[in-house]
């Protein structure tokens, strides 16, 4: 596909969840190839009933990307991402786009090549890989020593999170990322975290050995944008500066180059009447903490408030993101300078 091969610069987005596709519909109406790493330690709702079934790494937030850089009729992509209603009986809940996505992996056998098929058919402007060819089972270990396994399990503890990690079905190490998303985070000009949950959308794929080392070593700049609002069972009373330090902590080294932080005041009455709080309180900044962990603060009004949440202005974020690609030297950054543990 030729489309996929356009662009002056590269981009490589790392994530999951709900914020990864707002920041890639953006993204494609740059001069830029961009890269979509996708999460697969997701469990819950159709992705993960899909995945217990069917030899799968869970579809739904591969789904969403496409949907995000697809170029195909909007007709058609509305009936890609139609869920079933609860009444269906066994079809509930289920997104016709996860059905077919692993349709395909059923018929060729591979992930990749499934994935490839519906991004021609989708005129899909880039690329997007799941962080790895298998299903990863995210568990988390808490302060007071007990073990949460699964990433919609983790939240409902409602307990402070000492650490991340990601294993295969079988209990091992995840090591080995899909084929090429080293070679994508090795070669960009920007690499872009989130947003999106620190511990259950971002950490997961980070966590993945090759591609933590990848991006530790890469000689992109690596941008991370801070989330607006702190989150139940993850995040609580997190300034934007622990964000950051968590990230650090999982990687050993003070790897993120650039932190984008929104300062527009979120409405006391959304924060007062969320359905399910599932979304606490606006983070808090720490400018300094920040730049003592070595990053450049790029502080805006990146606040939307649509269809009643509190998202990033896309636009926004997206020119920032353009003004560091066009500004920075990229080429002559020396990793020598990032402080390890």
């Amino acid at each position: 596909m030729d489309q996929i091969n356009k662009g002056r610069f590269k981009v490589a987005v790392i994530g999951g969840g709900t914020g990864l596709p707002v920041i890639l519909k953006g993204l494609k109406k740059l001069d830029a190839h961009i890269t979509a790493i996708v999460t697969v330690a997701d469990d819950g709702g159709s992705s993960g009933i899909i995945r217990d079934y069917v030899n799968v790494v869970p579809p739904g937030d591969i789904r969403n990307c496409m949907v995000a850089l697809s170029q195909m009729d909007p007709i058609l992509l509305e009936l890609f991402q139609y869920r079933f209603n609860t009444d269906d009986d066994f079809l509930a809940g289920h997104a016709i786009g996860n059905l077919v996505i692993a349709a395909l992996k059923e018929m060729s056998g591979s992930l990749s090549e499934s994935i490839d098929v519906l991004s021609k058919y989708m005129k899909i402007q880039g690329h997007i890989y799941p962080a790895a060819e298998e299903p990863l089972i995210l568990n988390a270990l808490f302060e007071d020593g007990s073990i949460a396994v699964g990433e919609s399990k983790i939240a409902q503890h409602r307990k402070k999170i000492e650490e991340v990690n990601v294993t295969t079905l079988s209990g091992h190490r995840a090591i080995k990322a899909s084929d090429h998303v080293v070679e994508a985070i090795m070669t960009a000009d920007l690499v872009v975290l989130g947003p999106g949950s620190l511990y259950t959308s971002i950490l997961p794929n980070l966590m993945i050995e090759e591609i933590g080392e990848a991006i530790k070593e890469s000689p992109a700049q690596v941008v991370y944008i801070c989330n607006i609002m702190t989150q139940l069972g993850e995040t609580e009373n997190f300034t934007d500066a622990d964000h950051v330090a968590v990230l650090h902590k999982h990687l050993k080294a003070n790897f993120i180059d650039t932190v984008l932080v929104n300062t527009t005041p979120v409405p006391e009455e959304y924060i007062k009447n969320q359905p399910n709080e599932e979304y606490l309180l606006q983070v808090k900044h720490d400018f300094e903490a920040l730049r003592q962990q070595g990053c450049r603060v790029i502080s805006s009004e990146f606040l939307n408030m649509t269809q009643g949440g509190a998202y990033h202005d896309t636009n926004k974020v997206v020119q920032e993101l353009s003004y560091l690609l066009e500004t920075s030297k990229l080429n002559a950054k020396n990793h020598l300078t990032r402080a390890s543990y």
